[in-house]
């Protein structure tokens, strides 16, 4: 085994303690088995690779400056030149070199690929290695694609996805290696030789793959180490000139690897190996990662293009599969929410007895037992702890400002006091409107049988007993068994969501019940509104709402809903009438609305959605909403509308309004919702408003461009979204007889 100092000439030694702080992505080094020369603007070499003599026939010394001409040959320089001026990055030249040049590589046909590095063009020749892919034509390509589009589960499809890549590579063994959101891996699918020990189901710690190598399979799909035993070479001069900085090799095929992770893999008895990054809405999801085991190993730049290419098709497929398993568990949740609300609502039960009793209150949450506290009185379901316990854990979990749901699935971790009931509640999601109102779901401990490739607390046990021996990988790969107690399952976002819709209802209900109404919904109107406006980026965001004079409460809301793809839906409502009812109503709609949105419903048909929901549950009740989604990336906005008033765009050429095609109001149960699209260009302002912003009182037909153009409204220009949005609602005189929010969005 190589010293880490040979391995990392540009920072020196490194171990096991430092190893999640090494600069992997600069190490001054690369593999043997090519040659690497990094050039300047004119492409002439100013940093190269030690080996360049012996594969090349020119001295390093000579090759510093020389013309590419002179160490390729006419032909090579000449496609080198053209891949430049085009520049096609990640696309290998197979070409031969001439004999006459000398060196292992003179008169061999070689791969020849190139990346940018800082203002350096990175050139990086390799023999082709074997075996040749034959694998990379349209046909086999595609028949490759359908094998893996035939799955339908994720877990299939991570079966298939290791023997194509096995198939492609030639490795002993192809693992696809699955992270959790701690960063500890599973094995959870495998491909191997049949004498070889399996290694599916297997787990391996975080410390396993440090922090900065994430970083750099999350830039680089794919990383070969051709020869677990190589010398490494060395990069001449190791600082590039001009910078002082060494040269930074992220994108390197050659790139040295660390000495320690080579340790790591000779203790595994892995004599070379491969990954391949899987990515997903640009996160490392997981890796494939692929293992020899007699002796070196080299797949050719085509095989390992067409292996990262699989990679990528299958990191689109299992975020595909993820978001449409999601869409389904929100789905069902939400079909559950209205099945549980509806038995409430016809119940002539106190709201709270009728909920707590509901069949479905425990699946709606995979619980084991739920706490419901209101006006400070406790009831229960299922399995829970003691009074004082269910207290504690709200107060651990619950924070002000509440409406916003909090789960821990380690309720020991949050409060070693709360370790002594895991076995009836180790995590809860817990949602509130303040200290004495809240809901609990509880889980029980799961006890979690965890097969570990060797013992994970290795690191953290030499540090404590203070071992002076420097610290190496672990030399024990034997299965490692622990028992993970005190946890359960995460609570996943769509059990959020439910919480958040079931809250939202039963203080609407509850609302409509309580002697305090007017107290309790100025409260809920806190709750369900946000009291921060969220940020986005390349986006203004200002919201203002501004209470009717004659009334404390209405019926006005606004929403931001964030989709899986980058866009986002902007909503404004108005639900007809004022007071206690009029809040009630809009709670239930707004969550109603989000969770249609959330459930992978377009503007329109989630606006016919909610209307179906108005006529069945809230049969008095009336209202408008506008929905505009919009894609920041392009700015185009889709708008939908359910009788609402016209959305206002503000621009260098004044104010307009958006005509957008409108289905009747929500509670009549016709029509069907339909979209106009328009393009919100830089600088230009969309505002969302309810009618409260331009009628009065005796009023004719407000057209509300014409009256904000007569009274020199102009768009924001220079001053914060925020003072703009508000010197909008006061320019407009007189008092407003009805509740008033303004959204203004401005796209940057």
């Amino acid at each position: 085994m190589s010293s880490a100092v040979s391995h990392t000439p540009a920072y020196g030694a490194v171990d096991l303690s430092t190893c999640d702080r090494e600069p992997i992505h600069v190490p001054g080094a690369i593999q043997p088995h090519g040659v690497l020369m990094a050039l300047d603007e004119a492409l002439r070499p100013v940093v190269v690779s030690s080996n360049i003599g012996p594969m090349l026939g020119t001295s390093r010394e000579q090759a510093l400056g020389a013309d590419l001409e002179q160490l390729l040959g006419e032909h090579a320089a000449r496609q080198v030149r053209i891949r430049v001026e085009e520049w096609a990055p990640r696309e290998p030249l197979i070409l031969t070199l001439p004999a006459e040049l000398g060196g292992s590589l003179g008169g061999a046909e070689v791969d020849l690929s190139l990346h940018r590095s800082g203002g350096l063009v990175v050139l990086e020749v390799e023999t082709l290695g074997r075996p040749r892919s034959t694998l990379l034509s349209y046909q086999s390509a595609r028949a490759a694609m359908a094998r893996l589009a035939a799955w339908h589960r994720v877990d299939g499809l991570l079966a298939q996805l290791a023997i194509e890549i096995r198939s492609l590579t030639g490795f002993d063994r192809v693992m696809v290696y699955r992270f959790d959101r701690n960063w500890n891996g599973e094995v959870v699918a495998e491909e191997r030789r049949d004498d070889l020990n399996a290694y599916l189901g297997l787990h391996y710690p975080a410390t396993d793959i440090p922090a900065q190598a994430r970083r750099l399979y999350t830039i680089n799909w794919t990383r070969l180490i051709a020869d677990v035993d190589y010398e490494p070479v060395h990069l001449h001069p190791v600082l590039v000139p001009g910078t002082g900085e060494p040269l930074d090799l992220t994108h390197s095929t050659l790139r040295s690897v660390s000495p320690i992770h080579l340790e790591y893999l000779g203790n595994m008895g892995v004599t070379s190996s491969m990954s391949i990054s899987i990515v997903i809405d640009g996160k490392l999801w997981g890796l494939v990662a692929c293992h020899h085991y007699a002796g070196p190993h080299r797949p050719s730049q085509d095989a390992r293009s067409a292996a990262e290419f699989l990679g990528q098709v299958a990191s689109s497929q299992i975020a595909e599969l993820e978001r449409a398993e999601a869409r389904e568990d929100a789905l069902t949740s939400q079909a559950r929410v209205n099945r549980i609300t509806a038995r409430v609502s016809a119940s002539e039960q106190s709201p709270v007895e009728r909920l707590i009793g509901d069949p479905e209150l425990l699946d709606l949450c995979r619980a084991t037992g739920v706490a419901m506290c209101f006006n400070d009185e406790i009831t229960t379901r299922g399995q829970v702890p003691d009074e004082p316990a269910l207290r504690r854990i709200a107060e651990r979990i619950l924070r002000a400002p509440y409406g916003e749901p909090a789960g821990s699935e380690s309720l020991s971790e949050l409060d070693p006091a709360l370790g002594l009931v895991s076995d009836v509640a180790a995590g809860a999601l817990g949602i509130g409107s303040n200290p004495d109102s809240w809901v609990l779901w509880l889980r029980a401990e799961l006890p979690e049988i965890v097969d570990w490739g060797g013992d994970p607390h290795n690191k953290e046990i030499s540090q404590a007993e203070g071992e002076e021996v420097r610290l190496s990988p672990r030399k024990s790969f034997d299965l490692w068994r622990e028992v993970v107690r005190g946890r359960t399952a995460p609570w996943e976002p769509w059990e959020l969501d439910a919480a958040r819709a079931l809250r939202t209802f039963m203080n609407g209900l509850i609302l409509q019940r309580s002697r305090e109404q007017i107290a309790v919904a100025e409260s809920l109107q806190r709750t369900v509104l946000p009291q921060t406006v969220p940020q986005f980026p390349g986006l203004e965001l200002a919201v203002r709402y501004e209470s009717a004079s004659s009334y404390q409460l209405g019926g006005d809301w606004w929403d931001a809903v964030r989709f899986g793809d980058g866009r986002i839906a902007f909503v404004v409502g108005d639900v007809a009438g004022h007071g206690v009812e009029a809040v009630g109503a809009m709670t239930q709609m707004r969550a109603a609305l989000r969770a249609h949105l959330h459930g992978g419903a377009d503007a329109g048909h989630a606006l016919d959605q909610l209307d179906e929901m108005v006529v069945d549950l809230l049969p008095d009740q009336v209202a408008t909403a506008v929905v505009a989604v919009l894609d920041p990336r392009t700015g185009l906005v889709e708008l939908s509308s359910a009788g609402h008033t016209a959305p206002l765009v503000f621009g260098p050429d004044g104010v307009r309004e958006v005509d957008v095609p409108s289905r009747p109001l929500l509670g009549v149960g016709a029509g069907h919702g339909r979209a106009a699209q328009v393009e919100l260009r830089p600088g230009e302002t969309l505002v969302l408003y309810t009618d409260g912003l331009v009628e009065r009182r005796g009023d004719d037909a407000v057209d509300a461009s014409s009256k904000l153009r007569e009274l020199g409204v102009t768009g924001p220009g220079g001053q914060p979204l925020e003072d703009w949005a508000a010197h909008l609602i006061t320019s407009v005189p007189g008092a407003g007889d009805d509740d008033t929010t303004v959204l203004a969005l401005t796209l940057h």
